[in-house]
C-alpha cells in the first residue's frame, strides 16, 4: 500500500457487482501521467459503500478517486496488467470530461446520448467549443436553431436530455463532499431538482425527510452550515423527530410528556426542549390540538379521516337483509353438513344486512365457519368476492376454509382498484386484527365507495407491525356491526389449543400446562435455544419456533440449521475474481425481511432454499411457501435469512401445524405475545421456558393495546 494519497481519473468499462452495501465497478485510466511505478497497462477497480458515492455508476461515465492504493498485477490472457484498487477510497465523484477528445469520446459512448456516434459528437464540439456547456445548459430555440446543422431534431433533444442528467453532477459532488448519502442525493435531487442545494442551506434539516437521521444532519448543520444549536429549524426537526419515534411505538398520535425523553436525547439541554414545544418553522408536519394537548402527525391524521369517512358511510347502509337475501342465506344453510347456533345464524345475517361488518372472537370460536356461510350466500345474491390476508401462508389457509380465490394485500393493492359499476363487490379482510392504519388507508382508497366490507379477526392477539389497531378500535367504537363469537366449539380430533388460549387471554393459568396437544418444557433460560433446536428436528416439516427477540431468534436459527442442514451446499458465488458466500445452504427454511411487491414477497414471507446454483444474475432459487418459484437477484438476496425460527411479528396472520414457542420475560413478551404466539398453532404448541415466567406473563394485564389511537374517538364521533 502506498503511503501517499493517490488520485486517479477514469472511464467506467464494467460494473461486475452492485448491492445495498457495496458497490464494485472498474475502469480504464484516462490521464497518462497518473501512474508512474512501472511500464505497462493497468485497470482501476473501486470497492465502495454505494450511499458514498454521488450518483450510480453506469459504463461511460468519467469518475475521480482519491485514496489509498493497492496494486496487484492481474493475469489477463497472454499478458499480465496491474489492478489498481481503493477500498472505501477518501473521495470519489463523477465528472463530465475534462478535454474536447474526452467529451467527443463520452457523447458517443454513453447510452443517454441516443443517435450521436463519434462522428456527430466531433462535429458538435468542432461547432460549439468552449461554448459547449453554455449551450447545453439551457433547451431554447435559439439552441436548437444552432444544432441543427449537425443534429436531426431527435438527437437535439437526446442530447439535451442525457446533457440534463449529467449537469446535475455538479449539485451531486456538493452534496458528497458535504457527507450527504447517494440515496439521500437521488431522492432531494428528484423533489428539489436545481433548486436542491438552496433546499438543504435553506433548512439543512430538510435532509431528515429524505433518509438521513437528526444526529447525521446535525453534525452538517453545525459543522458546515453555520447552524446554532438553538435554531428555530433545528428544534422543530427535533419535535418532529420525536412524534415520528412515536409513530413507530405504533401510537397515531402523542402529547408532550411522551415527546420529552425524545426531546432530551436529542438534544441534551432542558431549556432547549422548552422551547421546541414552542418552535413554528414548520408545522405542515403535525396538528397540535390545543383543548387535548396531543399532537397529530399530518400524515396519520388524514389516513384516519378517511378510513372513518369510508366506514361510517358504510355502517349507514343497513337493513340490508331482503327476501333475495334471505333466500341466499337458506341455501347456503342448508348446504351445511350441520346446523348453526344462535350466535352463528346471528353472525351470519348480521354480515348480509350491513354493507361493513365484523366476525371476531378466539380460536376455536366458528369464526371461519360463519365467514364461509356468509360468504356463499353473498356468491348466491352475485357478488363477487374479493378475499384477502396478510401474508401468503394465510392467504393459503383462508382459501382452503371458504372455498374461493383469496390473495394477499399486496397483490390486491398490485391489481387494478375494484370498480363496481359493473358487478357488487364484497371485500373480506381475514385475520383483520394485524391490519395497520397505511394498510386500510390503502384498501379502501383502493374499492369503490359502495364496494361491502367483512372484517374477522382476534382483537385480543398482538396489535399490527405499523400505527394504529384498526380492528381493535373499530370493535370499541361499536359504531360497525360486530359479532362476537366467545364459545369454544370443540371439533374432532381435539386438541385442546382453543381452551388454552382462551384462559390465557382472560389472564388465568390453565391447571394443567401439558394437556391435549400441548406440551410444556420447563427449561432454563440458558437451555431455551438448543430445548427449541431439539423440538423442531423431532417434525422439521411441520414446525416452526417462535421467540420474542431478533437475538434470541439468531441463536436458534444457528443451532437448527447445524443440527438439520449442516451439509446443504453453500450459496455462494464469484465477482471480480473474488468468491463471495452467505450463511444460507440448499433446503435452508427461508425468511423474507422486506417488502418486494413485484417478485410477490413481502416483509414475512417465508419460502425454502431449493437452488442455489448461480447464473448471470440468478444466484439460486427459492420455493415460497405458496408454491411459487422465485429467482434469488441481488435485491432479493439482500432480505434473505434463515426462518426455522421466526419473531412473533414475522408470524403475524399465518399458522403453523406445529409451533414451538421460546418463552422468556422481556419487555415485549405480556399476555397478548402469549396468547398470539398459541393461536398460531394448527394442531401441536410446545412451549419452553420457566413455569414462574409464564405464570407472571399470564397474570400481569396485556399492553399490547395501549396504542394511542384516534381512529376509535373519530368514529364515535
Amino acid at each position: 500500500m502506498n503511503a501517499a494519497l493517490n488520485e486517479e481519473l477514469f472511464r467506467v468499462t464494467s460494473i461486475p457487482y452492485n448491492s445495498s452495501t457495496m458497490v464494485i465497478f472498474i475502469g480504464t485510466p484516462l490521464r497518462k501521467n497518473s501512474y508512474r511505478a512501472n511500464s505497462g497497462k493497468y485497470y482501476v477497480t473501486i470497492k465502495v459503500d454505494p450511499d458514498t458515492l454521488p450518483v450510480e455508476p453506469a459504463i461511460g461515465q468519467y469518475w475521480l478517486v482519491k485514496g489509498d492504493r493497492h496494486i496487484k498485477n492481474m493475469d489477463i490472457g497472454d499478458y499480465v496488467m496491474q489492478q489498481h484498487t481503493y477500498q472505501s477510497p477518501v473521495h470519489v465523484e463523477c465528472r463530465l470530461p475534462e478535454t474536447g477528445e474526452q467529451l467527443i469520446q463520452f457523447i458517443a459512448r454513453e447510452n443517454d446520448f441516443k443517435g450521436i456516434g463519434e462522428s456527430k459528437a466531433r462535429a458538435l464540439w468542432e461547432l460549439l467549443g468552449k461554448d459547449f456547456h453554455a449551450t447545453l445548459n439551457n433547451d431554447t430555440p435559439e439552441s436548437r436553431i444552432l444544432l441543427k446543422s449537425v443534429l436531426s431534431e431527435d438527437s437535439i433533444t437526446a442530447l439535451f436530455e442525457g446533457y440534463a442528467k449529467y449537469k446535475n453532477l455538479a449539485y451531486c459532488n456538493w452534496m458528497s463532499e458535504h457527507k450527504i448519502p447517494a440515496s439521500v442525493q437521488q431522492r432531494l435531487l428528484k423533489y428539489h431538482s436545481e433548486q436542491s442545494i438552496e433546499a438543504i442551506k435553506q433548512n439543512p434539516y430538510v435532509l431528515i425527510g429524505f433518509g438521513m437521521s437528526f444526529t447525521e444532519v446535525d453534525s452538517i448543520s453545525q459543522a458546515k452550515l453555520e447552524v446554532t444549536t438553538n435554531d428555530d429549524r433545528r428544534l422543530s426537526a427535533a419535535l418532529e423527530i420525536a412524534i415520528r419515534k412515536e409513530i413507530e411505538k405504533g401510537h397515531t398520535y402523542t402529547i408532550q410528556a411522551n415527546l420529552r425523553p425524545h426531546l432530551t436525547k436529542l438534544l441534551k439541554d432542558k431549556d432547549l426542549v422548552a422551547k421546541a414545544f414552542h418552535a413554528g418553522h414548520d408545522k405542515a408536519q403535525y396538528l397540535l390540538n390545543h383543548t387535548t394537548g396531543t399532537y397529530h402527525p399530518t400524515a396519520q391524521l388524514l389516513m384516519e379521516n378517511v378510513v372513518t369517512k369510508r366506514l361510517k358511510a358504510l355502517a349507514s347502509q343497513n337493513n340490508l337483509y331482503d327476501e333475495h337475501a334471505n333466500s341466499a342465506y337458506c341455501s347456503a344453510v342448508g348446504e351445511l353438513p350441520y346446523e348453526l347456533t344462535k350466535k352463528q345464524e346471528e353472525a351470519v345475517t348480521t354480515c348480509l344486512d350491513n354493507a361493513v361488518s365484523c366476525i371476531t372472537g378466539g380460536a376455536g370460536t366458528g369464526k371461519t365457519t360463519v365467514l364461509r356461510t356468509a360468504l356463499r350466500a353473498y356468491y348466491a345474491m352475485g357478488f363477487e368476492i374479493h378475499a384477502v390476508a396478510l401474508s401468503g401462508r394465510a392467504a393459503m389457509r383462508l382459501h382452503e376454509s371458504i372455498g374461493f380465490i383469496t390473495s394477499t394485500i399486496a397483490k390486491l393493492l398490485r391489481n387494478k382498484p375494484i370498480d363496481s359499476e359493473k358487478q357488487k363487490h364484497l371485500l373480506v379482510i381475514d385475520e383483520a386484527s394485524m391490519i395497520d392504519l397505511p394498510t386500510m388507508y390503502r384498501l379502501v382508497n383502493h374499492i369503490h365507495p359502495s364496494v361491502r366490507i367483512i372484517l374477522t379477526g382476534d382483537p385480543n392477539q398482538l396489535p399490527p407491525i405499523g400505527c394504529g389497531k384498526v380492528l381493535a378500535d373499530i370493535v370499541e367504537s361499536k359504531v360497525i356491526a360486530n359479532t362476537l363469537l366467545d364459545i369454544v366449539k370443540r371439533q374432532e380430533g381435539y386438541t385442546g389449543i382453543p381452551e388454552y388460549s382462551k384462559l390465557i387471554n382472560q389472564g388465568e393459568v390453565p391447571e394443567q400446562l401439558t394437556t391435549g396437544a400441548i406440551y410444556f418444557h420447563e427449561t432454563d433460560k440458558k437451555e431455551i435455544s438448543q430445548v427449541c433446536c431439539n423440538l423442531y428436528q423431532q417434525s422439521p416439516e411441520n414446525s416452526r419456533v417462535m421467540a420474542s427477540t431478533k437475538a434470541l431468534v439468531a441463536e436458534i436459527n444457528k443451532l437448527t440449521q447445524e443440527a438439520v442442514n449442516h451439509s446443504g451446499s453453500r450459496l455462494e458465488f464469484e465477482m471480480n475474481g473474488e468468491l463471495f458466500f452467505q450463511h444460507l445452504r440448499l433446503n435452508d427454511s427461508i425468511l423474507f425481511t422486506q417488502n418486494h411487491y413485484d417478485k410477490g414477497i413481502q416483509n414475512g414471507s417465508l419460502g425454502a432454499l431449493t437452488s442455489v446454483v448461480a447464473s448471470g444474475d440468478s444466484y439460486g432459487e427459492v420455493t415460497l411457501d405458496t408454491g411459487d418459484k422465485l429467482i434469488v437477484t441481488q435485491a432479493v438476496l439482500d432480505c434473505m435469512e434463515l426462518g426455522y425460527a421466526i419473531t412473533l411479528h414475522k408470524a403475524q396472520g399465518s399458522q403453523f401445524p406445529r409451533i414451538i414457542i421460546a418463552l422468556q420475560k422481556g419487555k415485549i413478551v405480556d399476555r397478548a405475545w402469549l396468547y398470539t404466539a398459541i393461536t398460531r398453532a394448527e394442531s401441536e404448541i410446545h412451549i419452553v421456558g420457566a413455569e414462574a415466567d409464564l405464570k407472571t406473563i399470564t397474570a400481569a394485564p396485556s399492553h399490547s393495546n395501549k396504542r394511542n389511537s384516534y381512529l376509535v374517538d373519530l368514529l364515535k364521533r
